[in-house]
Parts: structure tokens; C-alpha cells; sequence
């Protein structure tokens, strides 16, 4: 996979050379190129931003900076063999960032990021660009940074660890939290290790039980206890027939109950009378 990010901070970029990321570059597994949008301005104090049209506050990322830099990315990308690019704006106007999200980006041989400052990059920019390759705008949260150079970095590793390779056991990313299968739309439980008593705290003996079967019940369970407390939002938009009769006798015990009145609105499930004791 190539990673094009075009920003006007290059150095925010370097944690992209350690960890997983650092190793999958060092590898060949990803090839990432930063780019400083600066070197694309042409007066004298290599102006990227300017005033708002219609007024108010802060400024806005030029026109000319950012088309000259995708021009020359796609370009040189075009000429080097990449294929199939698509552009990543992050912003909290975009569209929630999910893992759902991240295993689509993994499947993509090209991915453009455009971190913004200020107020954002002027809209005709990516109207341009979305003429000629997928521009996907995403958000990694309800809350405003000061750049979109944070979310490359979350994108990017939550991307990454997907690929072929990268993580060092490949069934690794299956029961993570919001996993697509079994454990789509839910968080992930707790997880124990060595020793097995710790300040006068046990871990469940059901994970020294050896029985693989409930092992895995245990876990589903605590997957929708956390689900329940952490994100109820999540077990209210999850459709019944994601469900066996033992999550079903859970998630009645948690307080639950099918909805099928809110079936037209997106919610499938409802608080019943509480949690039982």
C-alpha cells in the first residue's frame, strides 16, 4: 500500500516510523511519502491560507497550494505504478471513522491524506478531486483539533494493522472491539494474563477452566456487559437476528428487549425494566 500525506508539519508525521507502521515500512509492506504543502506556495513567506469569503473568524487553506501538491502527487504516484488512489480529508465534518471504515481503506492500494489547519481547505479543492478519484471525508470523533495531522496518525495505524502481514498473529484483529462478524457493534471484554493473583485479585476461573466453549461464551458475554454500560447506542442499533438464544438470555438479564417499533428509526432494541441483580 502507498500513504501520501500532504500537510504544511511534516514532523508530526514521525511516529509513522516506529511501532507496526514503522516495521511495515521498514519492511516494504507500506510505502509512505510526506509532503510539505509549503513546498508548493510561491511567494516569499510561503503563504498556504487567506481570509474567509463572507467574513468571520480564522482562515481558510488556499485553492492553488493544495491543487499544485495533488497534481504532483498523483503524478508521480501515476508514474511509480500506484493505482486506484483515493483522497482522505480528515475533518469533523466528515463521516464517523469506524472499523467498518478502516478494513474498506485496507482493501484501497492508495490512500491521499490532506490534514487541514485553520478553518479547513477551501470546498472547491476536494469538489475538484472528487471529479477524478473517491474522496472520502472522515471524522475520528465529536471534537475539533487543532490540525487533521492527529487523525492521519489514527487512520493510518488502524488501517495498517489490517494488512496482510502486519500484525505478527493474523487472527489478532478478529475479536477486537467492533471486528466485522461476530463482534460487529460491540466493544471488546476484559483480558487477563500472568499471574493469576495480583494485589489479592483473581482473574475468572473460567479462563483456567481449559473448556474452549465456555471460554468463548464468557467473553461474548462480557462483550455485551461493556457494551451495555459503555455504549448502549451500539446494543440499541443492533439487529435481533445478530443474536443466539445465549446472547439473547444476556442481553434480557442486562435489561434489553427487542424493539421492533424502532425498527423504522434504526434502534432495534430497548431498555426494559433494568438491569437484573
Amino acid at each position: 500500500m502507498r500513504l501520501d500525506v500532504v500537510t504544511i508539519f511534516p514532523e508530526y508525521l514521525e511516529p509513522l516510523n516506529v511501532s507496526l507502521v514503522g516495521k511495515a515500512r521498514a519492511r516494504g509492506q507500506l510505502n509512505v511519502q510526506v509532503h510539505d504543502l509549503r513546498e508548493w506556495t510561491y511567494d516569499r513567506h510561503n503563504t498556504v491560507d487567506d481570509t474567509p469569503y463572507g467574513g468571520g473568524p480564522g482562515m481558510v487553506m488556499k485553492t492553488d497550494p493544495w491543487g499544485d501538491a495533488l497534481d504532483t502527487v498523483l503524478a508521480d504516484g501515476y508514474e511509480t505504478g500506484a493505482t486506484a488512489p483515493a483522497i482522505i480529508v480528515p475533518t469533523p465534518s466528515g463521516r464517523p471513522f469506524t472499523q467498518e471504515l478502516a478494513v474498506e481503506l485496507s482493501e484501497r492500494p492508495w490512500l491521499i491524506f490532506t490534514p487541514a489547519r485553520y478553518e479547513g481547505i477551501d470546498r472547491r479543492v476536494m469538489d475538484e478531486y472528487a471529479t477524478r478519484v473517491p474522496v472520502y471525508e472522515v471524522s475520528i470523533g465529536d471534537y475539533v483539533l487543532a490540525g487533521g495531522e492527529a487523525a492521519v496518525l489514527v487512520v493510518t495505524e488502524a488501517v495498517a494493522r489490517l494488512l496482510p502481514g502486519v500484525l505478527g498473529n493474523a487472527e489478532s484483529h478478529r475479536d477486537d472491539s467492533f471486528a466485522p462478524g461476530a463482534m460487529a457493534g460491540l466493544l471488546e471484554g476484559p483480558v487477563y494474563t500472568k499471574p493469576p493473583v495480583w494485589r489479592g485479585r483473581d482473574i475468572p476461573d473460567v479462563l483456567l477452566s481449559g473448556h474452549h466453549g465456555k471460554i468463548a461464551r464468557w467473553r461474548r458475554d462480557e462483550a455485551l456487559k461493556r457494551t451495555t454500560v459503555n455504549r448502549p447506542d451500539l446494543i440499541e442499533r443492533c439487529d435481533p437476528k445478530a443474536f443466539d438464544k445465549k446472547d439473547r438470555e444476556m442481553l434480557s438479564i442486562l435489561g434489553w428487549e427487542p424493539d421492533p417499533e424502532g425498527e423504522p428509526f434504526g434502534r432495534f432494541w430497548r431498555r426494559a425494566g433494568g438491569m437484573e441483580e
